[in-house]
């Protein structure tokens, strides 16, 4: 199943919360991305649904093997893409949120001239 740009973000979000806190749960998904309990929750059930995605025994969010490999082709399309844009001289703020745009919709052939750039 191929998804969407915001599943990806979603799926990027446990992993990145997993990196900082050691958990990730939907109420800290929901606080990250500023978007509604309800609404990280029903995206939850489809990521789940998916086989994406399970949930612990104290209710955490737990990327299987599926959402893990995407999560952290994403992430690092993002990190990437990120330093590259801050190393050309682009602000921070706006490499971070045109990062978080381009690594949905970079090809493989760009991403990796870029990345071999950042090395």
């Amino acid at each position: 199943m191929k998804l969407q740009e915001s599943g990806e973000n979603y799926l990027e979000t446990i992993l990145v919360l997993e990196k900082r806190n050691g958990i990730a749960r939907s109420v800290d998904v929901a606080n990250e991305l500023n978007f509604s309990k309800p609404s990280v929750s029903r995206a939850v059930s489809v990521l789940k649904n998916a086989g994406y995605v399970e949930i612990g025994s104290i209710n955490q969010l737990l990327l299987t093997a599926s959402g893990r490999e995407i999560a952290e082709r994403v992430y690092d399309r993002h990190c990437t893409i990120k330093a590259y844009l801050i190393s050309i001289g682009v602000s921070e703020k706006t490499a971070a949120e045109d990062a978080c745009r381009m690594e949905h919709v970079i090809s493989n052939e760009a991403f990796e001239k870029i990345k071999a750039l950042t090395k």
